[in-house]
This record gives structure tokens, C-alpha cells and sequence, in this order.
């Protein structure tokens, strides 16, 4: 053994020639730089690391890259890498000798041992920041570089040392070691860490230096950043911890939308001055800005796919070298190296891992990119937004859909082009080559296979297009389904109460029939564009090898059938994303296109100057007024108020002072006193600086920011505990603050909780209130409060809390009761200034104008005293904002339960059985059956090809040769059935899942929709409505249109990779023992990666939609935030957003490649392990060289789909969610509709409208305490009653429990006619009653569908209970009549007629009970007094119960209830009642509640 270094030979040590000529001795020489470095690096990293690592003051584990960083990682690689091939070398020698000759590849070990050393050592300097030690490694790299050159020189002097491989290994290690010394020799010339007298020092990068930044990517080694070994402690410890946004932290300063924006906008500035290009272009500019990365990413893609055609040549050369394997020489020339299997099986397992290497880099290159570039797109854009002219929105040339549109599709249309863009031109070198090598290896039948795939390609992209147009309709239907689901959800009491949701059931089913058509389509070509993917390579194949078969009158060898089948797996990818890339570009295009013209309607607006401003003149100031011109003059620390009829122009004037109006002539100014006076030129308002201070304004139409209530109030302004207090007292909002479940802390806006208009405008108004302004406008702040409130915040906040500040105030109102408090009026009328002055003033030289405002002023003293009379609407809006947050606590319940693998498993199982057992047993037992025919036809393949290899030698005259023939055919006939079966099965396969996928989106949603319509009023009060709209839309949307596809890729990816190593295992069983550990690093690979993808999902989502609604908020709130000049403002938070959505995006796109890396090395393992085991059994004569052939390939196959396992468990993870959502609806209860009594309720019932109440006890839930309490009351046939009480009292339950809406729980419930309503199915019930609620509620439709839905009354009877309601003539004048059209919650009406049609629905319904709940809150006293009078008469006959809130409407009620907290306290006439001075009835007339 002391001898087997250099060999056994006698002569194997002899130095007699020299020592240097004796080549044992030379590679003995060989190993000294490699024992050196080993034997100093490994005490440093070993023993003194901890001490030198804990001087470290950067807080992550990153790096202070040394000059040449990158150049030594890539050395070192290639160092690395020849090595392997200088050791493959040796080894491959040693066999041929007698005995062992360590120095064939020991040396070339200890090399790759060390180069492997050198950089571990590098990385810890680098970490550590400690250059003198890298003194070791320029040793090493010197001594190296001369051992290796003495050897090369050795060789050199050989004359036929030109053939051996051995002398370019060694040249190519010569040329490493000697830019590896280059290398280290410039970091002693920048870094002067030893040989100067003062080493410079360098401090770590700013980003490194932020403890926010935890996105490592663009800091990190090649290794780290090739593998993303970086995102290793984010995704193991995501499995104990969620990721959270603050575990993400910031983007690196590069990466941020600022600097992208800043990269772009100076691309683009750049054109603009440039003489050459008269017209700037944005393609231009992305190009100048981010196409240096994306010629980065091209590269790697080129690199990736010359690679990825690796495996076919390796897999031909293994095969065919099996079968004729020659030994080799002492002195091997490379042809020789890749004769040999081995070699050839090691060679393929490097090009697999360099080609997922290079794909990887190429997919996190273009994903970087489009993001950033989507980022700078975005703050490109809102920069414009905050730029866009008033009249722009206004006039509709720009609306806030276009805007949305913009921001959340077509930025995103450019950046998914921006991920596809490399294929475009690597896609068509890919199918060059592949056709090149189809040729090479298979002939002219080759190009057979190959136009059938080129030709298949248009078909495939038409599909593609029939796709993006169904998608586009089936969106059209769900929305309109959406909108009508919304509809009856939000009147659910009402349809419930007239017993009409199977009418409106219907009515959406019909929407979602027509929906489920265009989703059958969109199935349809799903399936086909699934089908064409999977059939194209059998299809090519096919036609491919019976071609071959004609030309050549035998079939291929093995080694050109799998190479041929593999570059036909190979070619189908590109053709096949080719389609998907045309259509991103198309689109991208189109994108463009909007772009430039959304942009070019935006205008600059009117540019101002910082300054104090207390005193405002605006003369001869033209805008949108229709009048000539006028002028003003406002005087600092008044109180100023513009009156004037509706569109005289008064707010047009606020915004014209404003610089929102686009001015013609004239001027405005803005002056201090005491230092300035500026007028500002409005004819020239480009060249203009900015003139002004910031303004408080609360527009006419309230503007919320999506944020709490205290954030909204303060507005970026430093919060004042003593101001704020004041503020919340002079708005009264306390009461409405103390209502919401985090008080001023809670979410309002449009994400957060729907407030009123009133609660919406007084938060307006307080948050001009707040601002330390001095100029105060004020646009008609009294338009949405009663008032009582009205009186609270004239009083407190404007006369007081303002004035006391001394602040200008302008003061747009309709309330002429406060023109006493003016210090000035303007009287506008037709777009100009009618008269100025006091209210002396105008009383005194205008007395016309005066008496018309007293005329007014005594109809706003009426409006008063009917408001007093009533609840006001304020204490209605809290009651609403009470009962929408009536336990909310439950509304998280099912959000909380463990998601597990048992989750996903149990709500597979639940979704496909709501597809049918027959759909799923179809998909599984065609699955099962179209993979098991693949794998017969490579089978087959593999068996027919073997046995044309073996008796290819047979002589043709022996007799022998026709036998083979008619096998030979035999075989093809059996390849062409097994084809054509497998392209069939592909047909149904891909049929069944999506048609499964549809039946069972079908189910859940019918069954989702009956169980939501059907269920008890009380599921309503305790389920937030977007919670349930939330199951009809997104969710729905998922199941319809996402499970399926993902469904069907999971479970072909994951047979394909079952197939493939089942088919492996079963031709080398050994491969099972290296198969173990695989999977078991692929089972905790994927159990990691799924927890972590799904909360980075999360993240990405929750993040996109604020930033989505600061862009639609913004372009709401424009003319607010540029009043008081908050657009720094906005900026600043739209980058923060946008930064924010882009780390998540980001994270979510390196954890896909952190598995997409793992699961590819992992397929380069399989291949390599099926190879080795593959090649040791047919050197035992196990199997034949087809077989090989076979395992390879599919060895391949698995390598292709693992990662593809993983990524569609984890989507159908997250998407399965939304079943669970979906099913636990499922489970609701609902209303027992059908009673004890059936169908033998008489037709007439009730005919004479007796009702009798014994004991009834009600509650609204059976956790709940009751609210009724034992109540007995008896109500006679016709007589009308009245039902009061304080709020909270009962009366409104009372009025559900007529129609059994709530639990009745003791007592014998309510006897109408002689009939118990409890035993009563519902629909006959409800149907038979009428009642009118407080809330008017209308449909979209018509004013026919409204009025009856059930389409069984006559016209005159229709147009008859519009008489009644006073409505007839309304109606008359509309176009259409009652088949007019009404819009979406009846907003084309007012609110009083919209009540006034409330109540033509119940005259409509001619019962003998008739209940009204506050029915005449909305209308005006003389129309009530008119309808009060009507329904008496109309109703004569019939019992009437009346819900008072306004206790003087049952003043002369034959019967009055009165309830207190449950109990029914009084019960007489409203005369007897009064009369008792201390009865409660007297009390609350009295006090008027």
C-alpha cells in the first residue's frame, strides 16, 4: 500500500532522468499548495473564528465585499469544476493499470478539497472584515500557480502531449490559478491591507447598516445567491412563527420605488433634451433604465437553454457508449473521456445543475426588474394623478375607474411582459436547436415530428385567445351577479318580511346560469389548451418514428429514440409559452397605448408659493361660471358666508380660490398684511412659484381616508390631546366614537366601517377644524346633520372654537338662521356675486332680497319643530352604526382553526364530492389509466428499440431478417394504438377535471346561496356583509375559476413524478436506496416551503389593497390634500405602500425560487442516482440498454415536474380556503319555513285581521336575555294602534314577531284569526301581512319590478297604489312609466320618494294587517299629513299597527302599546293615556321622544 501513490513498478520511483521528470513526483509536487492551505485555514475557521466573528459590528451575517468579488466566486467555480474533470480523468486511467496510481487523482481531490476550503475561508474574511488574513490565500494561489505550471511545462515538452486531454486540464488550471493570484493581488492594491503603512478602510454598505433591510439578495455571495441559502432562517422559521410584515422589513435603497422612479423619470428627461429624439418615449426610457438587467437575464436564459439540450445528447451517448464501451488509454483524449458512460452521467448531473442554476438566476432577474420598474411606473403615475386638474375628473375625461384600471392591470400587464420578455428571443434559439438536434439524431423524419409541433402552435394560441375573451365575458356575468347578490343582502329583512327571496333566488340564479355558461366555455378551452400540451409530444412522436420507420424500413436505435423523446418534451415548452408570451405583449402594447392617452389629458394645475395668507380678494376670476365677471373681498379673522340657490356657483368660487378651477382672466390674491402682496397672473399659471400657505377645507362632498378616525381628524398633523378633545366636542362625535368597536382607533373609510353621511361629514369638518390653519373654507358642512347637530357645530366649532383662533372663515351654507353671524355675506346667483355686505347691509339697500331670505328662514323654523318632534337623524345613524356592530365578535371564528395537512385533505374531500361521486371516480380512474398508457408506450418503446439494437448485426441472407421485419411492424402497429390512446385519454382527462371542477363551483354555489337566503334574520346582525360578499365573489371566483386548473396540474405533475421514479425503480431497484433520503429531504423541503408560501401570499395580498386604495382615495380626495398641501404627503406614503407590496412580492417570488433550486438539485440527484444504478445493472446483464434509455428519460421527467408538486400544493392550500369559507356557511341553520299546518291555511286568511298576544316571550337569539317579556295584548279587528316606547324598548321586535322573524320561546306566540303564526310555514305567513320598514329599500329595475316582483297585479292596481302614495304623477312624467328604470339602491330617487314607493309596495299588497315601522320618517309633514290621512281612509277597514318613534303621529290611536325594556307597561287609547298625567305615554309626548 506505502507503494500504490506512484504504483507498484520497480521503476516508479526512479529519479535517474531527473526529479522532475519522473511525473509521480511531479503531481506528488502537485499537492503541497493544497496540504499548506488545509493545514493553516482549517485552526483559523475551527479554532480562532468565534473570537475574530464577535469584533463584528454589522448586524446582519452579510458581507463587505472585497474587490473582484464576484470574478474570484466565478474562478472558483470553474476552479471547481475542472477539477471534477481532472479527477474523472484519473480515475478513468487508474482502471486501465495494474494497480493503484494514487497520483492520478489524488492530487486532483486535494485540489478540489482545497479550492473548496479557499472559499469557505474567503466567505468567513468577508464576514468578518479581516483582509490581512487573506495573506494564506495569495500563498496558496502562488505556490499552486507555479507546481501546476511545472507540470505543464513537463507536458509541453512531450511531442505527442497535444492529445491528451490531460495537458488542457492542466493549462486550464494553469490560466485559473494565475487570475485567481491576479485577483488577490488587487485587494492588496485597493484594500492595502499588508505592505502599506495605512490599510484603507472601508465601512459596510448604508442598506447593511439599516436594521429595517432584510431583503439580502443583492448582498450576498454568488453560492448564497444562486441557492438562496440567504432565505433559509425565513422559511424554517415560518414553520414556528408566522412571517409578519415587520420580519420582512424594507427593500434595499436600489430597489425602492423612489429610486426606480428617479431612474425612470431621468431616462426619460433625457430624451427630452436630447436633440435626436424629439419625442420621448416610455418604452425608450424602461429600456434605458432597466434593460441592463434584462439583457442579464437573457444571457442566463440562453445559458439555461443550450444546457437544458445536455440531457438528450447525455442520455444518446450513455445508451449507445453501453453497448460498445471500449477500454481506455493511460493517455485519454477527450473524445475518449465522453465515450465513457460514467463521465457522461457525472457531465449531465453538472449540466442539470447548472442549467436550473442559470434558469433560476434568469426568472429572479426579470421578476426583480418588472418590479422595480412597476414600482417606478407607479410613483411615475401618481405623481400625475396629484397633478390632474379638477375639470379632468369632472368633465369625465378622466375617472376613477380609468385611474384604478391603470394602476391595478395595465402596470401589471407591463410587468408580467417585462418577466416573459426573454423568451421572446430565447424561445425561438430553443426550437432552432432542438430541431437541429431532432435532425442530427433522427433524420429527415425528425422534421416530421417537428411541424407537427410548429403547426400545432397557432391552434394553441388561438385557444389562448378564446380564453382571455371568455374570461373577460364570464367577468361581466359575475359582476352583474355580484351586484344583485349585494342588492339582496342589503334588503334581505325586507324580501324575508314579504316573502319574496325565492323571487330574487331566482332571479341570481338566472345571472349565475349565464355565468356557468361562459365558465362551460371557458372550461372547454381549458381542457383543449391542457389536451394540446399534453398530446403535442405523443402527437410528435408518433408521426416522427413512423416516419422513420417508412424511410428506413426499421425502427430507431435506442439511443436516438430517447434522445428524440426527451428533445420532444424539450421543444413543447417553448411552443407552448410562446402563445402566453405574444398575448403579454399584445397586451403590454395596448398598455402602453391608455397609457400615453390617460396621461394626455392631464393638465397642470395653477402652481403656488408658501406664504401666510390672512386676507383673500379674488377679482375678474373666470372658471367654469357660466356669468361675467365678478369680485370679492374677504378680510382676515372674519367670519364669511356665500349664499345663493343650488348651482349659482358658490363652491365653484372656494375652488376658484383654491386653484382648482381653470381660470381665463382675472386674479387671486392671497396677501399678509404686515410684508406682501402678490397677485398671481392666472393667464400664466405655468410660470408661476407657489404662492400660498395650506388651506383647512371640507368639501361639500365628504372625503375619508382609509385609517382611523383619529388619523383622519388629525391629518398628518401633530396630535394636541386638548385640541383633539375640543375638536371631538364641537362636531359631537364622542357619542358616535363610543360606538365603534376600537373607539377613535377603528378603521373608517372604504375599507374600514361604512359610516353615514352626517358621521362622514362632521369628521370632515373637525378635521378642518384641527389644522392650525388661518384660513378656514368651510363648503356647506350643514347639508347631511340634523339640527340639533347643525346648532352644536355652529356654535361650538365655528363661533367659538374658530373665531376664538382668530382664523379666516368661509362658510358656504344653505342655513340662512346663521347669516346673524356673519361678519360678511356674499349673495351669489347665475355665477356671480348678487350682492356683499352685512346683514345690515342688505336689509338696508336690498330690502327685496332680505324678505325672500325671511321667507325661508320661517320654512327652515317648521323643518325645525317637525325635527324636534322626531328622533333625529343623528340618533338614527347611531342606532345603524349600534346594530352593524351587534355581536361583531364572531365574525373571526372560522378564520382561527387549525390549517393543517388534515385541512387541506378534509376540504379536498368536501370539494370534490360536491362535484359528484361519478365526476371523481371518472377523473381519478382516467388519470390513473392515461398515465399508465404513457408509461406502456416509453415501455414498449424501450422493449422494440432494444430489440432492433440487438439484431441489427443479423445478416439479411440467413433468413432471419423478414421474422425480424414482421416484428418489427408488429411493434409499430402496437406503438401507434398505444399513441392513439394516450392522446384519447389525454382528451378525457383534461375534460373530467375541469367539467368536475365546474359541477362542483355549481353546487356550492347554489347550495351557498339557498343556505345564505334561507337562513334567520339574526345570521345578518352578527355576519358583516362584505364578510358574506366576500364568499360570493372572491371566493367563488377561486372555486370557479382557479381550483380546477391547479387541481389538474397538482395531480398530473405529481403522477408524472410517481410514474417516473416508479418506472426508474422498476428497471434498478437499487435506485430505491438512494430514493430514501431524497425523500425525506423533499418531504421536509415541501413542508417548509408551503407554510412559508402561504403566509408571503398573505402578505402579497393584504398589502396590494391598501395601496390600491390609497391611489382611489387620493384621486377622490385631490382638491382636500392640494388645499392643505399634503402632497408631500401622499408621496411619501404611496412609496411607503408600494415599497411595502414589493418586499412582500419579492419575498414571495425568492421563496419560489428557494424551492424551485432545492427540488431541481434534487432531480439532478435522481438523475444521477437512476444513471449510476442504471449503468451497474447493465454492466450485470439486468436489462438492456432501451431500458436505460427509459429510466433516464423519465429520471428527467421528474426533474422537470418535483418543484411543480410542491408550488400546486401550496396554491391549492391557499385556494382551498375558500371552500373552507364557503362550507362552514354551509352549515348555517336556516328557518324552519314549513310549519306544522302545511297547505290547509284557508286562502282568505286573514280575512278579518284579529290579533290576540298571550305571554309572548321573544329573543333574538337563545344565548340572548328576551326582548319582549311576557306581553298580553288583544287587537281588534280594524282597529288602528299605536306602539311606542323609549329606544331599546321592544316596539321594533314586536314588529318582527308578527312575522316570526325572532325566537319565541315562551307563551303561546301571536293569534292572528284564530291561527297560531307559529305553526304557519313562513312564506304563507309573511306573504299574507304587510308591512312598511323605516328604511326605504328599493332595487334596481323597474319601478314595476319594485312595486311587484311576483308579476301578479294588474297596471291600474299598480298605478292606483302610486295615487295613494302620492307618486302618480311622478311616475307619469318618467320615461317609461312603471317600466322606468331604477338604479342601484333607488339613488335615482330622493330619499322621501323613495320611502313614498316603500309605501305604494305595501298598498300594493291588499292584507287586512298592515304595519308601519316609522314609515314617514323620510317625507316632508305636509306630504304625511296628506299620506296619514290617506292610509286611514284606505285602510279603514283593516288593523293598522303603527311603530312610533314620533310618538305625535298615534296621538289619536284607538289602542296604544306602550313597552318599556320589554314589558308592555300601558295599554289604552291615546286620549285616556294623556289624560293620566303620569302615565309613561304622557311622559314622552312631553319631552317630545
Amino acid at each position: 500500500m506505502a507503494l500504490s501513490f506512484c504504483g507498484n513498478k520497480s521503476n516508479a520511483y526512479s529519479v535517474t532522468k531527473g526529479v522532475l521528470n519522473n511525473p509521480c513526483f511531479v503531481d506528488a509536487l502537485n499537492l503541497v499548495p493544497h496540504v499548506f492551505l488545509l493545514f493553516i485555514t482549517f485552526p483559523i475557521l475551527f479554532i480562532g473564528w468565534g473570537s475574530q466573528s464577535s469584533k463584528v459590528q454589522i448586524h446582519h451575517n452579510t458581507w463587505l465585499h472585497f474587490p473582484g468579488h464576484n470574478m474570484r466566486w466565478i474562478l472558483t467555480f470553474l476552479l471547481l469544476l475542472v477539477h471534477v474533470c481532472e479527477f474523472s480523468e484519473g480515475i478513468v486511467c487508474n482502471m486501465v493499470m495494474g494497480t493503484n496510481h494514487l497520483h492520478l487523482f489524488m492530487p486532483a481531490f486535494m485540489g478540489f478539497v482545497a479550492a473548496t476550503t479557499s472559499v469557505i475561508y474567503y466567505h468567513n474574511i468577508e464576514t468578518s472584515n479581516f483582509p490581512k488574513l487573506l495573506l494564506v490565500l495569495f500563498i496558496y494561489w502562488v505556490l499552486a500557480f507555479i507546481t501546476k505550471s511545472i507540470k505543464l511545462w513537463k507536458f509541453a515538452e512531450d511531442k505527442d502531449a497535444s492529445q491528451y486531454l490531460r495537458l488542457y486540464i492542466t493549462a486550464l488550471l494553469v490560466i485559473l490559478y494565475g487570475l485567481l493570484m491576479a485577483v488577490e493581488i488587487n485587494v492588496i492594491r485597493v484594500r492595502k491591507y499588508v505592505f502599506f503603512a495605512n490599510p484603507q478602510k472601508v465601512k459596510p454598505p448604508e442598506d447593511l447598516q439599516d436594521l429595517g433591510v432584510r431583503f439580502l439578495q443583492p448582498f450576498v455571495n454568488l453560492l448564497s445567491k444562486a441557492t438562496y441559502w440567504w432565505m433559509n432562517p425565513l422559511i424554517v422559521g415560518a414553520h414556528k412563527r408566522p412571517i409578519e410584515l415587520k420580519k420582512i422589513g424594507k427593500l434595499p435603497i436600489a430597489m425602492r420605488a423612489l429610486t426606480n422612479y428617479l431612474r425612470l423619470k431621468d431616462a426619460y428627461e433625457d430624451q427630452r433634451v436630447s436633440r435626436w429624439r424629439p419625442s420621448p418615449s416610455i418604452w425608450r426610457s424602461m429600456y434605458r433604465a432597466f434593460g441592463r438587467p434584462i439583457l442579464l437575464s437573457s444571457t442566463f436564459r440562453y445559458l439555461a437553454d443550450l444546457l437544458g439540450f445536455a440531457g438528450p445528447l447525455c442520455i444518446s451517448g450513455i445508451v449507445e457508449q453501453l453497448n460498445c464501451e471500449k477500454d481506455p488509454n493511460y493517455h485519454m483524449s477527450y473524445r475518449e473521456l465522453l465515450e465513457n458512460s460514467s463521465i457522461l452521467a457525472v457531465l449531465l448531473f453538472l449540466a442539470l445543475i447548472l442549467q436550473r442554476t442559470f434558469l433560476q438566476a434568469s426568472y429572479y432577474v426579470t421578476i426583480e426588474t418588472g418590479i422595480n420598474m412597476r414600482g417606478a411606473l407607479l410613483a411615475m403615475i401618481y405623481n400625475k394623478i396629484l397633478r390632474l386638474s379638477t375639470s379632468n375628473m369632472s368633465m369625465g375625461e378622466m375617472t376613477l375607474g380609468q385611474i384604478n384600471n391603470l394602476v391595478a392591470i395595465e402596470t401589471n400587464q407591463l410587468m408580467w411582459f417585462l418577466f416573459l420578455c426573454p423568451n421572446l428571443w430565447a424561445m425561438p434559439v430553443q426550437i432552432v436547436m432542438g430541431i437541429i438536434l431532432l435532425r442530427h439524431f433522427m433524420g429527415p423524419s425528425a422534421l416530421v415530428g417537428a411541424s407537427v409541433i410548429v403547426l400545432l402552435a397557432p391552434v394553441q394560441y388561438l385557444i389562448a385567445t378564446k380564453l382571455a375573451d371568455t374570461q373577460k365575458i364570464t367577468l361581466e356575468h359575475s359582476t352583474d351577479r355580484v351586484k344583485k347578490t349585494t342588492e339582496i343582502l342589503k334588503g334581505i329583512k325586507l324580501l324575508k318580511l314579504y316573502a319574496w327571496e325565492n323571487i330574487f333566488c331566482d332571479s341570481v340564479e338566472e345571472t349565475r346560469g349565464k355565468e356557468l355558461t361562459s365558465l362551460r366555455t371557458f372550461a372547454f378551452y381549458t381542457s383543449m389548451s391542457i389536451f394540446m400540451n399534453a398530446a403535442i409530444p405523443i402527437a410528435a412522436v408518433l408521426a416522427t418514428f413512423v416516419t422513420y420507420h417508412i424511410l428506413n424500413e426499421k425502427g430507431p436505435s435506442p439511443s436516438q429514440a430517447f434522445a428524440a423523446l426527451s428533445l420532444f418534451h424539450i421543444l413543447v415548452t417553448p411552443l407552448f409559452l410562446l402563445s402566453t408570451v405574444v398575448r403579454f405583449a399584445v397586451k403590454a402594447l395596448v398598455s402602453h397605448v391608455l397609457g400615453k392617452k390617460h396621461f394626455s389629458c392631464i393638465t397642470l394645475l395653477l402652481p403656488y408659493d408658501f406664504f401666510f395668507n390672512f386676507s383673500v380678494r379674488l377679482t375678474d376670476f373666470l372658471g367654469s361660471l357660466p356669468s361675467p365677471p365678478f369680485s370679492f373681498h374677504s378680510i382676515s379673522g372674519q367670519l364669511t358666508m356665500i349664499v345663493g340657490q343650488v348651482g349659482c356657483g358658490k363652491s365653484s368660487l372656494l375652488l376658484a380660490m383654491l386653484g382648482e378651477m381653470q381660470a381665463i382672466e382675472g386674479g387671486v390674491y392671497w396677501s399678509n398684511l404686515q410684508l406682501l402682496n402678490i397677485k398671481i397672473n392666472t393667464t400664466n399659471v405655468r410660470t408661476q412659484n407657489k404662492n400660498r400657505n395650506s388651506v383647512a377645507y371640507a368639501a361639500q362632498k365628504s372625503w375619508l381616508l382609509n385609517a382611523t378616525v383619529e388619523e383622519n381628524i388629525t391629518f398628518g398633523s401633530p396630535f394636541n390631546k386638548q385640541r383633539y378633545k375640543a375638536v371631538i366636542d364641537a362636531c359631537s362625535l364622542q357619542p358616535d366614537i363610543d360606538l365603534l368597536p376600537f373607539g377613535d382607533q377603528t378603521e373608517i373609510g372604504e375599507r374600514g366601517i361604512n359610516l353615514s353621511g352626517g358621521q362622514r361629514q362632521r369628521i370632515c369638518v373637525a378635521r378642518a377644524l384641527y389644522q392650525n390653519t388661518n384660513i378656514v373654507f368651510l363648503d356647506d358642512p350643514f347639508s347631511a346633520l340634523d339640527i340639533h347637530l347643525s346648532d352644536h357645530l355652529m356654535q361650538e366649532g365655528i363661533l367659538k372654537f374658530l373665531q376664538d383662533d382668530k382664523r379666516t372663515v368661509v362658510l358656504v351654507t344653505h342655513k340662512l338662521q346663521y347669516l346673524i353671524h356673519a361678519d360678511w355675506i356674499i349673495a351669489m346667483k347665475d355665477g356671480t356675486v348678487l350682492r356683499e355686505g352685512t346683514l345690515k347691509d342688505i336689509q338696508t339697500h336690498d330690502v327685496e332680497l332680505y324678505d325672500h331670505w325671511k321667507t325661508l328662514m320661517n320654512r327652515q323654523d317648521q323643518e325645525l319643530e317637525k325635527d324636534i318632534q322626531q328622533d333625529s337623524q343623528t340618533t338614527l345613524e347611531r342606532k345603524t352604526l349600534r346594530r352593524a356592530f351587534y355581536s361583531r365578535e364572531a365574525k373571526n371564528q372560522i378564520d382561527d382553526e387549525d390549517e393543517g395537512d388534515r385541512f387541506l385533505f378534509s376540504v379536498c374531500w368536501c370539494y370534490l364530492s360536491s362535484g359528484g361521486f361519478f365526476m371523481v371516480f371518472l377523473m381519478i380512474f382516467s388519470k390513473l389509466l392515461k398515465h399508465s398508457v404513457i408509461v406502456a408506450i416509453d415501455y414498449w418503446l424501450a422493449n422494440w428499440t432494444s430489440k432492433i439494437s440487438n439484431s441489427s448485426g443479423t445478416d439479411m441472407f440467413n433468413g432471419t431478417r423478414p421474422t425480424t421485419s414482421r416484428q418489427d411492424s408488429y411493434s409499430l402497429l402496437v406503438f401507434i394504438i398505444l399513441c392513439a390512446a394516450g392522446i384519447t385519454l389525454c382528451l378525457i382527462t383534461s375534460l373530467t377535471v375541469e367539467f368536475l371542477g365546474l359541477s362542483a363551483a355549481t353546487n356550492l354555489h347554489h347550495n351557498l346561496l339557498n343556505k345564505i337566503i334561507h337562513a334567520p334574520i339574526r345570521f345578518f346582525d352578527i355576519t358583516p356583509l362584505g364578510q358574506i360578499l366576500n364568499r360570493f365573489s372572491a371566493d367563488t371566483n377561486i372555486i370557479d375559476q382557479h381550483i380546477p386548473s391547479t387541481l389538474e396540474s397538482l395531480t398530473r405533475s405529481t403522477l408524472l413524478c410517481l410514474s417516473g421514479i416508479g418506472v426508474i425503480a422498476s428497471i434498478t431497484p437499487i435506485f430505491l436506496v438512494a430514493l430514501v433520503p431524497l425523500a425525506v429531504a423533499f418531504y421536509f423541503i415541501q413542508k417548509y416551503f408551503r407554510v412559508a408560501s402561504k403566509d408571503l401570499q398573505d402578505l402579497d395580498d393584504s398589502t396590494q389593497l391598501p395601496l390600491l386604495c390609497h391611489f382611489s382615495e387620493t384621486a377622490e380626495g385631490l382638491t382636500t390634500i392640494r388645499a392643505f398641501r399634503h402632497e408631500a404627503r401622499f408621496k411619501q406614503r404611496m412609496l411607503e405602500l408600494t415599497d411595502t407590496n414589493n418586499t412582500a412580492y419579492l419575498f414571495l417570488s425568492a421563496a419560489n425560487r428557494w424551492l424551485e433550486v432545492r427540488t431541481d438539485y434534487l432531480g439532478a440527484v435522481i438523475v444521477l442516482a437512476a444513471a449510476a444504478a442504471s449503468i451497474w445493472s447493465f454492466h450485470y446483464g439486468l436489462h438492456p440498454g432501451g431500458l436505460v434509455g427509459l429510466g433516464l428519460t423519465y429520471a428527467l421527467t421528474v426533474t422537470n415536474y418535483l418543484n411543480w408538486v410542491v408550488r400546486n400544493l401550496a396554491d391549492l392550500e391557499v385556494q382551498m380556503a375558500a371552500v373552507k369559507k364557503v362550507n362552514s356557511f354551509l352549515s348555517t341553520e336556516s328557518e324552519n319555513y314549513e310549519g306544522s299546518m302545511g297547505n290547509s291555511v284557508p286562502e282568505n286568511w286573514p280575512q278579518d285581521g284579529e290579533i290576540k298576544i298571550q305571554g309572548l316571550c321573544v329573543r333574538y337569539d337563545p344565548m340572548l336575555k328576551p326582548v319582549l317579556k311576557h306581553v298580553n295584548a288583544y287587537i281588534k279587528p280594524g282597529q288602528k294602534v299605536g306602539i311606542c316606547g323609549r329606544t331599546g324598548s321592544g316596539k321594533s321586535s314586536l314588529s318582527l314577531a308578527f312575522f316570526n322573524m325572532v325566537d319565541v320561546f315562551e307563551g303561546e306566540s301571536i293569534i292572528i284569526d284564530g291561527i297560531d303564526i307559529c305553526k304557519l310555514p313562513l312564506q304563507t305567513l309573511r306573504s299574507r301581512l304587510s308591512i312598511i320598514l323605516q328604511d326605504p329599500v328599493l332595487f334596481s329595475g323597474s319601478i314595476r319590478f319594485n312595486l311587484d316582483p311576483e308579476k301578479m297585479c294588474t297596471d291600474d292596481r299598480l298605478w292606483e297604489a302610486l295615487e295613494i302614495a302620492q307618486l302618480k304623477n311622478m311616475v307619469k312624467a318618467l320615461p317609461g312609466g312603471l317600466d322606468a328604470v331604477v338604479t342601484e339602491g333607488g339613488e335615482n330617487f330622493s330619499v322621501g320618494q323613495r320611502q313614498l314607493f316603500c309605501l305604494a309596495r305595501a298598498f300594493v299588497r291588499k292584507s287586512s294587517i298592515f304595519i308601519m315601522d316609522e314609515a314617514t320618517a323620510s317625507i316632508d309633514m305636509a306630504t304625511e299629513n296628506i299620506l296619514q290621512k290617506v292610509v286611514m281612509t284606505a285602510f279603514a277597514d283593516r288593523t293598522v299597527v303603527t311603530i312610533a318613534h314620533r310618538v305625535s303621529s298615534i296621538l289619536d290611536a284607538e289602542q296604544v302599546l306602550v313597552f318599556s325594556s320589554g314589558i308592555l307597561v300601558e295599554s289604552d287609547s291615546g286620549p285616556n293615556l294623556l289624560a293620566q298625567e303620569e302615565s309613561l305615554f304622557s311622559v314622552l309626548v312631553r319631552t317630545h321622544k
